[in-house]
């Protein structure tokens, strides 16, 4: 049913909820599982008074991107085959775009579950892939306890 799921993250703590499901699904389809993690291009703090540059927020990005990527590939079940990549852009487009670009059938993410003010002040990716995905997304919520 499921060949190749997609996970993305961006390192955060909760990732290991949806870790959790990705690799369940993954060793019961023998599916691989698509790691992905987005060095987010859009510097919100670049401007006089913050203090960084578009050179150091990107490298800052890409470190934190890799290493996002090498934390997950160790929450996963060591038998699940494992591809990883790392794109540059906004996340939900290049989630998105990974959808589209890879034999992707299944896309497993987490959500804070942020209502209110909160979700309309901060968003959430994971409900713009949901309502553009082609494909199935699993949300599974983060714990944060």
């Amino acid at each position: 049913m499921y060949q190749h799921i997609l996970l993305p993250t961006d390192g955060g703590e909760g990732f290991t909820a949806a870790a959790d499901h990705a690799g369940t699904v993954a060793e019961r389809f023998d599916a691989t599982v698509h790691l992905l993690s987005i060095a987010d291009t859009r510097n919100r703090f670049e401007s006089p008074s913050s203090g960084l540059s578009a050179e150091v927020w990107d490298e800052a990005e890409h470190e934190r991107a890799a290493a996002a990527v090498e934390d997950a590939v160790a929450a996963l079940p060591d038998d699940v085959t494992v591809e990883t990549h790392v794109a540059e852009g906004v996340p939900k487009t290049k989630i998105l775009d990974a959808i589209e670009r890879l034999p992707i059938d299944l896309v497993v993410m987490g959500t804070h579950g942020r209502t209110g003010i909160d979700h309309y002040l901060i968003g959430s990716v994971a409900e713009k892939v949901v309502r553009r995905s082609p494909v199935p997304v699993m949300t599974v919520r983060f714990d944060e306890d």
